[in-house]
């Protein structure tokens, strides 16, 4: 029988990479631009931007896919 999965034994279980830099220098949109419009601060903006996002508060995610016009799996990705 297999074991089951835990996040307690060190092993590599993958990440999360978010594609929201590409989308946005495509629209030619900035960090600047984005707080505004999607009403963070600028260093909320920053954050995901570079994909250093610590905790996801789903509301901004909301905002940043109206926003950027975009499906959820357009700026996240599971990698292995």
């Amino acid at each position: 029988m297999e074991e089951p999965k835990s996040i307690y034994v060190k092993q590599n279980y993958g990440k999360i990479v978010f594609h929201i830099k590409e989308i946005m220098d495509k629209k030619n949109i900035t960090r600047n631009t984005l707080a505004r419009l999607i009403d963070v601060r600028f260093e909320v903006a920053d954050k995901w931007y570079k994909g250093e996002i610590e905790r996801m508060d789903i509301d901004v995610l909301t905002r940043i896919c109206y926003v950027l016009d975009c499906e959820v799996s357009d700026l996240i990705e599971y990698v292995r």
